[in-house]
C-alpha cells in the first residue's frame, strides 16, 4: 500500500513558516476535502490544535499532518509540495489517480 501521503522540503519549509506566524502554538495542519461545485472535490488546511477522533497522523521531517477521515481515500499516494511562482503561490497537491489540484491557502 502506498504512502499516506509525502511532503516535499519546500511543503514542509512552508507548514514550519505557518506554524511560526500563528499565535498560539498549533500541533500541526489538517488536511480535508469539500466539494467544490462541478469540478469535484478541492483539498481544505486549516490549522490543528490536536489530532480528531478517526484522522490519521503522518508526522514526516519533523511536521504533522491530520488527515480527516473523509479526505483519505483521496489523500492515499499523494504528494504535497508548495510552488512558488511570479504570479501565485500554494500548496500543490499530486496524486496519481486524482488529477493535479493547486489551492492557496491563507491561514
Amino acid at each position: 500500500m502506498p504512502a499516506m501521503i509525502s511532503l516535499t522540503d519546500n511543503a514542509v519549509d512552508r507548514i514550519n513558516a505557518l506554524m511560526g506566524k500563528r499565535d498560539e502554538p498549533a500541533a500541526g495542519l489538517r488536511i480535508g476535502v469539500r466539494t467544490a461545485g462541478c469540478s469535484g472535490l478541492s483539498y481544505t488546511l486549516e490549522y490543528a490544535d490536536a489530532p480528531e477522533e478517526f484522522d490519521e497522523v503522518v508526522e514526516e521531517k519533523g511536521v504533522k499532518v491530520f488527515i480527516d477521515p473523509k479526505a483519505t481515500m483521496f489523500i492515499v499516494g499523494t504528494e504535497m509540495d508548495f510552488v512558488e511562482e511570479k504570479l501565485q503561490s500554494g500548496f500543490v497537491f499530486v496524486n496519481p489517480g486524482i488529477r493535479h489540484v493547486r489551492d492557496n491557502f491563507s491561514l
